[in-house]
């Protein structure tokens, strides 16, 4: 769609915009337009000078603004109508009367032009296919044959006047090369001011991150997503590490356990049945504890407090004991055990 000619807004010159947009080339000016526009003045003026210079109709007409165009661009119906009139062209009100009794189908139109409030925009088919040559979009937008009655109703809907503009358009080259192809659109256009704030977003967002590079002597930084993340599986591994000992620690306790039971009846007179009682258990690892904590300790030095109860050592090895050692003393004593059984096994 390169070959239609889009004018893009500027100021408040949507008038100007549409005619071009409409005529498809550089055919107006503000200059023209507000000359015309001046013109049109002149004309209501004199026909209010008709009823008398002095009259008060004509002092109130002198002291209100030009209702044909303002300080901002805007130009009034008239001034587009005595434009298009240089060319032949001629605007009729869409569903007036007088359109009614043409009975034509939009569809077989060449172009409208749309107006709400103080903006104007055209609608034109080059070719095949219509068009939205709206100046307040960032380029032509597609509308399909069965979309344009609706678009149509709907803009009247919105509040929208719209008007058939009859008669010869002058050639372009959109026109003549539509005729022999048909365009697709992907992508409809934006607003431009929808692409402007975007745009701006995008420069903001390149202008932070500038910042906090600088700010880092070019080091760059982790995204805040990836440190939370980064910490995330750093707690999990820490977890998962402490349930592994846990149950490392649980593991080599149960076969301590097991191998101090094993051996326990294989060296002891099965008195009680076949396993030992809890409380025999109990009492041979009291004793087992009691020996490795005489071995830990230096020559010459006292062996701690006497075993005089069963709960006392209990007591003193939780104090003197950390998991780590219970651990250490587990494992100890489950090789010792499996030595022993090799032992027993090889004299039988």
């Amino acid at each position: 769609m390169e070959s239609i000619f889009h004018e893009k807004q500027e100021g408040s010159l949507c008038a100007q915009h549409c005619l071009n947009n409409l005529l498809q080339g550089e055919y107006f000016s503000p200059v023209e337009l507000s000359s015309i526009a001046h013109q049109l003045d002149e004309e209501e003026r004199m026909r209010m000078a008709e009823g008398g210079v002095t009259s008060e109709d004509y002092r109130t007409f002198l002291q209100q603004p030009s209702g044909n165009m303002d300080d901002s661009g805007f130009f009034s119906i008239q001034v587009i109508s005595n434009a298009l009139k240089v060319w032949g062209l001629e605007l009729i009100l869409f569903n007036s009367p007088e359109y009614q009794r043409l009975r034509i189908d939009p569809i077989n139109e060449r172009s409208f032009i749309c107006n709400y409030k103080e903006h104007w925009f055209t609608v034109r088919k080059l070719g095949k296919q219509w068009f939205n040559l709206n100046s307040l979009l960032t380029g032509p937008e597609l509308i399909s044959d069965t979309y344009l009655a609706l678009f149509l109703a709907q803009l009247q809907q919105e509040g929208y006047s719209i008007f058939v503009v009859k008669g010869d358009l002058p050639d372009c080259e959109a026109d003549q090369l539509l005729q022999m192809i048909r365009v697709q659109q992907m992508h409809r256009p934006k607003l431009i001011g929808e692409e402007l704030a975007q745009l701006k977003e995008q420069r903001v967002q390149k202008t932070d991150l500038e910042r906090v590079l600088e700010a880092n002597d070019g080091s760059g930084m982790l995204d805040e997503d990836e440190e939370d993340l980064q910490r995330a599986l750093a707690l999990s591994r820490q977890e998962i590490d402490l349930e592994d000992e846990e149950a490392d620690l649980r593991r080599a306790i149960q076969l301590s356990m097991q191998g101090t039971s094993r051996n326990i009846c294989q060296d002891t007179p099965q008195t009680s049945g076949t396993h030992l009682t809890s409380e025999e258990l109990r009492k041979r690892r009291e004793a087992y504890f009691e020996k490795q904590q005489q071995q830990q300790d230096p020559p010459g030095h006292p062996c701690g407090k006497p075993n005089t109860s069963s709960g006392a050592l209990d007591s003193d090895l939780g104090d003197a004991m950390s998991e780590e050692d219970m651990l250490q003393a587990a494992v100890t004593m489950s090789l010792e055990t499996v030595r022993s059984n090799f032992k027993t096994e090889g004299k039988k």
